[in-house]
């Protein structure tokens, strides 16, 4: 099981960027999927997260009417699409997967039972 992340860069403030993930060893709409970031010297953030078969979602305040989470079924892939980026969404973005049967979107965020993270990917607004 892997999660491979992309699409990470530096942009400037009020741009946009799409993250991707790609998750091989297993069918990613069967679980929980989300992602979480991380700046320097701050605590990790859960920012979105997806229910399996495209069901309930989650958002951080933070993020809410900015980013939107999908998923691609057919390419086994998660995507975060972020706009009108800030200074503040600065920071190493992880994939993340649960591979419980049974999960919500809110849950994710506060616990994961099986967990498997990607190696991030570094996103910077300047």
């Amino acid at each position: 099981v892997q999660l491979v992340e992309s699409g990470g860069g530096s942009v400037q403030a009020g741009g946009s960027l799409t993250l991707s993930c790609v998750a091989s060893g297993y069918t990613s709409s069967s679980y929980c999927m989300g992602w979480f970031r991380q700046a320097p010297g701050k605590e990790r953030e859960g920012v979105a997260s997806l229910e399996a078969g495209g069901g309930g979602e989650y958002y951080a305040d933070s993020v809410k009417g900015r980013f939107t989470i999908s998923r691609d079924n057919a390419r086994n892939t998660l995507y975060l699409h972020m706009n009108t980026l800030t200074p503040e969404d600065s920071a190493m973005y992880y994939c993340v997967a649960d591979l419980v049967a049974y999960c919500s979107a809110t849950g994710f965020i506060e616990h994961r039972y099986r967990e498997v993270w990607g190696q991030g990917t570094q996103v910077t607004v300047s």
